[in-house]
């Protein structure tokens, strides 16, 4: 359809109104409908119609905006274009509207408008008519010297155009075929459609019918475009090759006079620039794989434009090379009576993590090539596992950099993003490098257990190659794609617990246990770091306000319940903020001594705080001390937390691990007359539920040599019997084998109608043959019993050796019954023995509050 003499348009042809642009013939336009004239016009003929005759419609610009359309018909313009539409393509957002894709094919005129609804319909007259052009390629005598010598003209300036365009681009060489391969007489119309022209130049296009009047029309378009190009090229900086660039030289090796411009300085510049760069890729001691890339890369970067968006990615690229401490480390400080006064200093306890560390500095005292250690600190929140690996970076002299990975589900934040992306970046591994400048620093992987998996990959898998000691000397990121040697850092991670972690990363881990702190411990870094923190926090000083060891104490055991010392922080804080409001506020004392002693359950705390400070015989001042009361803290803080009491048969204290710590746990049963159903409630794990039908059958089976009975006194406790068990904090999931021991107790209780001993706790899984198995977590089991201020503890045989962990202080307050099977534990948790005689009922001893 090149030549439009081969086309024969119909005489009546449906009419598209656009605003949008001017369509030529010979050129493509998109156009969209949504007038309702336009879009009954797609529905009818184009989307209905099967033929190739009615996919030919008649294209007419119309001035007219679309949202101001009204029921009368615009004036038409009296020249159009026939188009075919290739495509149609509908859509409902916003509104419903359709695409046209539609291709030129000839001028026409408007000879009469048929109708005008639902859509115009005119009878048209084709203009471009073949004899016409007829004699510009095949000369004949009969054509006008006049229209040669245009054509001519107007190809030779296209040809021009076309030349100062890249070449290499595809749509500048598909140009210069069509220059060669399309008729003269189409030239005019497909060049206006590419170059940059107005629609009011179009539409004066479309309306030259007459061949001479559009080549003279659209030639000093032509010549427009191309003023506009070569303006273009010399606001430029322009950018030749070296064997192109021809500089005059001086005898005496200089530039000749004048000879200089400010494209040279520009150009020498980016040269200087490029020149450095390379001088710092050769000087950073990078390993000759590096060096070998880098030196390519800038090889690249040389005949490379600024212009083009791969310079810029290329140039970051090698300048994060440069900057990464591919050979700069550290000393590290080897002495070890150092160290241990730092450690020290700076955290109370953690007698296991402070050994690890001196151990390492042993070894490195006797081997310098010593691969760094890749260590995992499991515990409790509050325990301090974050602050000590800062601590240990201390120690040791080196930089220190943290890595939070809590919500982490991309690989890419550990290995990086490939080149190729648009956006990418190193990982956070070569950007926390990148960040300290060593190469053997302290990395902390915090909250390594909450890593979690998603479609972009799973992150914890690519950490197996950063913490394996054998794979991490060439750690490979997927921007660098060159090995980074990472056996010289410290990894230290940081998680709550391991249950969350992969086995196989686990197992790149050396796993060291943080358990939460006894009372006496948490007084001492209250003392030691807790509350001078918080004064300095408040603006007070301890000139001005003191907090006794028993109030901390007080705080400790009746107002938290934590491994931590997260929550002891916050009542400190909270104890300052009102000594700060009323050291604020200027209060001078009033009362006396006596007068506030005799009625000091009755006093308001304005009075008790006015006479703590006469009580240690001091002025009273404004800005006097505050001796904090333990009777102060219940305006201060929330009521203290007071535990219960076991006065009913039924109630047994089970001992548990959770992630925040170990927490003692009340398990409680009824029965009722039934059918013998066994009740679970308290959101139970399987494994739980499953030692409760263990408890239930091993009690059925020794039901008559323990005497147990049910509601109606025959020999099986579950005949005619419902049992419910539950465990208490419904809203709080429970799962694991070592409530056996609990279970068992507290059934038998039920069972037998005796209390159970109300300062004893246990732990253990039991069998089906009444053996008691090892459990873990005991440290941090008997600490929440000592918390709890319970004085007997009963737990398996087997864990006899984990008592070595507890702190001495905490051995001397408790008992522990070691037991390996449910007859001992029974004996234990009842009073004068489970086989004996059932004791009086009197009031059992009652649990100290916590």
């Amino acid at each position: 359809m090149s030549s439009s003499g081969d086309i024969r348009i119909p005489s009546r042809l449906p009419l598209l109104l656009t605003h949008e642009g001017v369509l030529l013939p010979g050129s493509t336009m998109r156009v969209s409908v949504d007038t309702a004239r336009n879009m009954q016009l797609v529905r009818s003929r184009l989307l209905k119609g099967t033929s190739l005759k009615s996919t030919i419609i008649g294209v007419v610009p119309n001035s007219r905006d679309p949202e101001h359309e009204t029921e009368e018909l615009p004036a038409l313009h009296s020249i159009g274009t026939a188009g075919l539409a290739v495509q149609v393509v509908g859509s409902n957002w916003p509104k419903p509207h359709y695409t046209l894709l539609i291709t030129g094919l000839c001028r026409f005129r408007v000879e009469q408008l048929l109708r005008e609804r639902p859509f115009p319909v005119a009878v048209v007259q084709q203009l471009d008519k073949l004899e016409q052009y007829a004699g510009l390629d095949s000369g004949d005598a009969d054509v006008s010297s006049e229209l040669g010598e245009l054509s001519q003209r107007f190809y030779e300036v296209a040809l021009q155009l076309v030349g100062m365009l890249d070449i290499s681009v595809p749509v500048v060489a598909k140009l210069r075929r069509l220059l060669d391969s399309l008729p003269r007489e189409a030239l005019p119309d497909v060049l206006t459609s590419m170059i940059h022209v107005s629609n009011k130049e179009k539409l004066e296009i479309l309306d030259a019918v007459s061949l001479a009047e559009r080549f003279k029309k659209v030639l000093p378009l032509l010549t427009r475009q191309m003023e506009g190009l070569k303006l273009l090229q010399r606001t430029r900086k322009p950018r030749l090759d070296d064997d192109r660039r021809i500089i005059p030289i001086r005898k005496g090796g200089g530039l000749a006079p004048g000879q200089l411009s400010m494209e040279d300085d520009g150009e020498e510049e980016d040269s200087d620039d490029t020149s450095l760069l390379e001088r710092r890729v050769r000087g950073s001691n990078m390993p000759e794989a590096a060096l070998r890339v880098c030196l390519k890369e800038l090889k690249r970067l040389k005949k490379m434009p600024q212009s083009m968006p791969e310079y810029a990615l290329t140039r970051n690229y090698l300048e994060l090379m440069v900057e990464l401490p591919w050979s700069k480390s550290t000393t590290d400080c080897l002495d070890i009576r150092a160290a241990r006064v730092l450690l020290d200093s700076d955290h109370y306890a953690m007698e296991k993590l402070k050994r690890r560390v001196l151990e390492y500095l042993a070894v490195r005292q006797l081997r310098n090539s010593l691969k760094g250690p890749i260590l995992c600190f499991v515990g409790p929140p509050g325990v301090g596992k974050t602050s000590v690996g800062r601590s240990i970076a201390r120690t040791l002299g080196r930089e220190f950099h943290r890595i939070a990975l809590g919500g982490v589900c991309d690989q890419s934040d550990i290995r990086g993003h490939r080149r190729t992306y648009v956006g990418s970046m190193p990982g956070r591994i070569i950007n926390g490098l990148k960040a300290v400048g060593v190469n053997n620093p302290v990395f902390l992987l915090d909250e390594v257990d909450k890593l979690t998996k998603s479609l972009q990959g799973d992150p914890a898998a690519a950490l197996l190659e950063v913490l394996d000691p054998e794979q991490n000397h060439s750690f490979t990121d997927h921007y660098l794609n060159v090995p980074f040697d990472l056996s010289q850092v410290l990894f230290i991670a940081t998680a709550n617990t391991t249950a969350t972690i992969p086995p196989a990363l686990l197992d790149r881990m050396e796993v060291l246990q943080v358990p939460g702190y006894t009372q006496e411990e948490k007084v001492e870094i209250a003392h030691r770091h807790l509350i001078p923190h918080q004064l300095e926090q408040h603006g007070l000083t301890p000139q001005q306000v003191q907090i006794p060891q028993d109030t901390t104490l007080d705080i400790i055991s009746r107002y938290t319940r934590e491994a931590g010392v997260r929550t002891l922080e916050r009542k400190i804080g909270a104890i300052c903020r009102a000594v700060a409001v009323k050291v604020a506020e200027g209060h001078k004392a009033t009362k006396t001594p006596s007068s506030s002693s005799s009625s000091e359950n009755s006093c308001d705390v304005h009075t008790l705080f006015l006479c703590s400070g006469l009580l240690l015989g001091l002025n009273p001042d404004p800005r006097c001390m505050v001796y904090v009361w333990s009777i102060l803290l219940c305006h201060y803080s929330q009521p203290p937390q007071v535990s219960e009491r076991l006065t009913l048969p039924g109630v047994a204290i089970g001992l548990a691990w959770t992630p925040l710590g170990g927490e003692i746990m009340f398990v409680e049963a009824s029965r009722m007359e039934g059918d013998g159903q066994l009740t679970l409630t308290g959101q139970l794990g399987d494994i739980m539920k499953e030692s409760a039908h263990l408890a239930i059958s091993w009690l059925r089976t020794n039901a008559k040599a323990y005497q147990l009975t049910n509601m109606a006194g025959g020999p099986d406790p579950l005949e005619g019997t419902d049992v419910h068990l539950h465990f208490p904090a419904g809203a709080v999931t429970k799962d694991g084998p070592s409530a056996g021991v609990t279970i068992v107790t507290c059934l038998a209780s039920l069972f037998s109608g005796r209390l159970v001993r109300s300062d004893v706790a246990m732990t253990g899984e039991i069998t089906l043959r009444g053996l008691v198995l090892p459990v873990g977590g005991i440290k941090d089991k008997v600490l929440a019993a000592h918390r709890a201020g319970l004085r007997c503890v009963i737990l398996p045989k087997r864990n006899e050796k984990d008592l070595e962990e507890i702190p001495a202080h905490v051995r001397a307050d408790l008992q522990f019954v070691a037991t390996s099977c449910l007859a001992e534990v029974l004996d234990a948790a009842f009073d004068g023995g489970f086989r004996g005689p059932a004791p009086s009922l009197a009031p059992p001893p009652v649990l100290s509050k916590l």
